[in-house]
């Protein structure tokens, strides 16, 4: 992969970071606001599903800020776009669908076939 490739994922994924932590510090503040007490047993137990699944949203945020720090220090290691488990590139194109993956197609394929054959 060559340096103008490595800098356009970079800034891609700091991109998505910022964004991330800005929508995490944003839910943050709406739920510390989200202090009303509602008579209503319907509307208190609609208040706390939308704030369940919200914490949920937050929850695979969190990792996914964990794994583009991850994606960023292989950049800076300079082993960003390398599968991990055959050590071939992984193509272009999937790292723009998923700037995040450690695997290249054929092993993502190979481990979700054997995830499902292991689930059966």
């Amino acid at each position: 992969m060559n340096k103008r490739e490595l800098k356009l994922f970079k800034e891609l994924l700091l991109d998505r970071r910022v964004e991330l932590l800005r929508e995490a510090t944003r839910s943050v503040d709406g739920m510390a606001g989200d202090k009303e007490n509602f008579p209503d047993p319907t509307d208190r137990a609609a208040l706390e599903f939308n704030r369940n699944f919200m914490l949920r949203i937050r929850d695979r945020e969190r990792k996914l800020i964990t794994k583009i720090d991850e994606a960023l220090e292989r950049i800076e290691d300079e082993s960003y776009g390398l599968c991990e488990e055959c050590a071939e590139q992984i193509g272009v194109e999937r790292l723009k669908a998923r700037p995040v993956t450690t695997l290249c197609i054929d092993c993502k394929a190979a481990q979700e076939a054997q995830e499902k054959k292991h689930s059966a």
